[in-house]
């Protein structure tokens, strides 16, 4: 988890500015998004954008926890679904778990939570696509 907090303050700093990550499990990782002002929308709800930027961390940090430090992994797809409004007064928890890691891809799911609710605030699936070996 360290080796990996280093990497990240090296190469993606303002990754880590509103980001904690909580925990790196095998095909897994759990973080903290700090939530402010910025991250809400009319309604005191957090933007959808903040909840895809959230997601796409997360997934990142799950693959680099899995298969090592890859700086060039992009992502090629993201599909969300919002379940309810997450509260613009809480931070919000990301839960992901790695499905499938092939040689090129790979895809994993996200589970979103306003801190302090059991109910999921959104589920989302992604996939990145890994550098060629050359």
């Amino acid at each position: 988890k360290q080796e990996i907090i280093e990497f990240l303050a090296q190469e993606f700093s303002q990754a880590l500015r509103k980001n904690t990550i909580e925990e790196i499990t095998p095909k897994g990782a759990q973080l903290l998004y700090r939530v402010d002002q910025d991250d809400l929308r009319p309604g005191q709800t957090v933007s959808g954008p903040t909840l895809m930027l959230v997601a796409d961390f997360v997934l990142y940090v799950a693959i680099i926890g899995h298969l090592g430090l890859i700086k060039m992994a992009v992502t090629t797809n993201m599909n969300i679904n919002f379940f309810r409004k997450p509260d613009g007064t809480r931070d919000i928890r990301a839960v992901c778990k790695l499905i499938k890691v092939g040689r090129t891809l790979v895809t994993g799911e996200v589970w979103l939570y306003s801190v302090g609710d059991e109910e999921p605030v959104a589920h989302v699936i992604g996939t990145y696509a890994l550098p060629q070996k050359s």
